[in-house]
């Protein structure tokens, strides 16, 4: 018998953040359970997987390559945060490195499995859905703010850093 996700931390996580018990439930159900060890890869930058993440316990490292094609740490996760969302909506190859800090455990919805909710449960498809927008729109805000604060920097010491 294969893994199942708890669904209270569903619930708890951002994708979650409006599901009562019953969807979290239905939720859980559909998802997948991977548990990584100290410096295991969850998935690598141009790998052509879709799946979306969503951290139950431990911490990720997201990192992406840089010009010289290395890879640079650009954000920790910590848990109920979820990754992957481009990918996932867009079908689209992965833009960042997850690789975990410590021993986690990560949830998993592939692409297949959430379209399955479509024609079963469109209510709670509508609600994740909306709080990927949420989780989207709130990191694009971290990184508009960050290059505020990083113009103003250079502006204020006239590129001297």
């Amino acid at each position: 018998m294969s893994e199942k996700a708890d669904y209270k931390l569903v619930r708890n996580s951002s994708v979650g953040y409006e599901l009562g018990e019953e969807k979290a439930r239905i939720l859980a159900e559909k998802l997948g359970v991977r548990r990584l060890k100290d410096g295991e890869y969850l998935v690598k930058e141009g790998e052509a997987d879709q799946t979306l993440f969503i951290l139950a316990t431990g911490k990720l490292a997201v990192s992406s390559r840089d010009a010289e094609g290395a890879d640079q740490e650009v954000y920790l996760m910590k848990e109920g945060e979820c990754a992957g969302t481009r990918a996932f909506v867009e079908q689209t190859p992965r833009r960042a490195t997850l690789r975990s800090i410590g021993t986690s455990v990560v949830y998993t919805l592939t692409p297949t499995d959430f379209e399955g909710l479509l024609d079963v449960n469109p209510r709670l498809a509508f609600k994740v859905m909306r709080a990927l927008f949420r989780v989207t729109h709130a990191n694009l805000a971290r990184m508009n703010q960050e290059t505020r604060e990083l113009s103003n920097y250079i502006s204020k010491t006239q590129g001297r850093y």
